[in-house]
């Protein structure tokens, strides 16, 4: 710390509103120099021969796929984690959330091919290819045409694929296809995994059979494990997979850049930020501040700082916990990871709520405020879950008033006497039903198995695993919005 003027908490109440109040939109924002953060854990997951990226919801899949398509964002990448190699990349988007039929069939296209039987290697095959510049995919238009010569001209595509690879050998590049958004390839699970395996055995074969032709696939931990279980040669992906999590102190140093690079409405702030903390190095034309590395990776300098801006304690003493830990803990789901959006999320309610119910703190964020942060973090997850895996809410449903832990036998029994198989299978075929690109979701794998259910919650992060004596948890970020009690738990928000 410098010896500066600190800010007050008002100041920093201030600056934590603004810094953060984009921070529910990663999926939309296109990421810019002054927003990129680049931990220090991210690193593999960038190496180009690493080919599978998986990684939770709001864990920053979409702002990886989106970064790595920019020249710009890739070059800075590229300087953070000296990875030469990203400086000689060819970057195509082989699928994502936007909308480009040109370059990708969309969920509508992706159906009718699935509808056809077609498989599902031949239609990533035509992305790659289409990617490449093979010059009679090239002239046509629809996807289900491009798949058809992909089937009927095998060597006409070999030898596109061996032209390419042997151009860029040449020219010392890379060409790189990115994948994202898997979770929106099909609303039932089945077809989601098939399109997935067609990607994955695609991948696995330039991984293997190119030098210089490669794809990179941003995936949720549950899509890749069952990818892994359909293919046989599936299991050597994982030597070339590298996974998007967060340390603790990956979340506050994050949290600290956002801080220091606010510029739309407290620049001035930001600006004092920078100089009371101090070390902070300003590049890309003044845009981009880049903060210290103690600041980034040091616990005991977060917590110092993080300590002028939140209570000291959760409550009247040490025992209720101090806020520094007991946030990310209570964020975590049932694979102990904590999300950087649920994170920001809360720091940014709990900014709002100690503004609107203690303007007059003497610290920026009240620790009641910060329960309140926990308790609309927790909202937040269950809608994304809702948006993505429908399914869930529906299992979760008939549990709603229970306390947990709980019984897996009771888990069983409350779901069996809800019907739980039949309102998953009505709940798939509404989706199957809507012909909107929006609707599409994915499934359980086994909706007549309730056991494997369990497993699927499981994997999904929503339970946690089974205790020594057996029983069944949910974590907070899930629980809280879902219903569920826990004695001497964060409490369920009062409607």
């Amino acid at each position: 710390m410098t010896n500066e003027e600190a800010l007050t908490a008002h100041e920093y109440r201030d600056l934590l509103s603004a810094a953060l109040r984009e921070s529910g939109h990663a999926d939309t924002s296109r990421p810019t120099a002054h927003t990129l953060f680049m931990p220090d854990s991210h690193r593999t997951a960038l190496y180009v021969d690493n080919v599978v990226v998986p990684g939770g919801r709001g864990v920053g899949k979409t702002f990886w796929y989106h970064t790595l398509l920019d020249e710009r964002l890739r070059e800075l990448a590229a300087s953070e984690y000296r990875i030469n190699r990203l400086r000689r990349l060819k970057v195509h988007p082989g699928h994502g959330l936007d909308l480009r039929s040109e370059l990708y069939p969309g969920p509508p296209a992706l159906r009718g091919l699935v509808e056809a039987k077609e498989d599902p290697y031949n239609i990533w095959y035509a992305v790659l290819l289409t990617a490449l510049g093979q010059e009679e995919l090239r002239d046509l238009l629809e996807w289900r045409d491009k798949a058809a010569w992909v089937r009927a001209n095998p060597g006409a595509a070999q030898r596109t694929l061996e032209r390419a690879d042997e151009e860029a050998h040449a020219a010392k590049i890379v060409h790189l296809l990115l994948f994202d958004a898997l979770e929106h390839l099909h609303p039932e699970r089945a077809h989601a995994d098939r399109l997935v395996v067609g990607i994955l055995r695609l991948a696995l074969e330039m991984r293997f059979g190119t030098r210089n032709i490669r794809l990179k696939v941003f995936i949720r931990p549950d899509m890749f494990e069952s990818a892994q279980a359909a293919f046989a040669d599936a299991s050597k992906l994982s030597g070339y997979a590298a996974a998007l999590e967060w340390t603790q102190t990956d979340l506050y140093g994050l949290m600290f850049h956002c801080l220091g690079n606010e510029d739309e409405d407290e620049p001035e702030l930001a600006r004092r930020f920078r100089e009371v903390t101090g070390g902070w190095e300003t590049a890309v034309a003044g845009t981009r501040h880049d903060p210290p590395m103690l600041l980034r990776n040091d616990a005991f300098v977060q917590e110092a700082l993080f300590g002028k801006i939140a209570d000291p304690f959760m409550g009247g003493n040490y025992r209720k916990g101090k806020p520094y830990t007991w946030l990310p803990n209570h964020l975590m789901d049932g694979k102990g990871k904590a999300s950087p959006r649920s994170f920001l999320q809360a720091l940014a309610t709990a900014a709002d709520a100690t503004r609107s119910t203690n303007p007059a703190h003497d610290r920026a964020l009240h620790h009641e405020a910060i329960r309140a942060g926990v308790q609309d973090a927790s909202k937040r997850r269950v809608k994304e879950v809702g948006e993505d895996t429908p399914w869930v809410k529906l299992a979760i449903e008939p549990l709603v008033g229970c306390q947990v832990p709980i019984e897996e036998s009771m888990v069983l029994k409350l779901w069996k006497d809800a019907g739980l198989s039949n309102v998953l299978a009505e709940d798939a075929a509404r989706y199957v039903q809507a012909d909107r690109p929006e609707h599409v979701r994915t499934g359980p794998r086994h909706p007549d198995d309730l056991p494997r259910l369990v497993r699927e919650l499981i994997d999904l992060g929503v339970m946690t695993e089974p205790r020594s004596d057996g029983r069944l948890d949910l974590p907070d970020v899930y629980r809280i919005a879902f219903g569920l009690g826990r004695r001497g738990g964060v409490p369920r928000p009062k409607h």
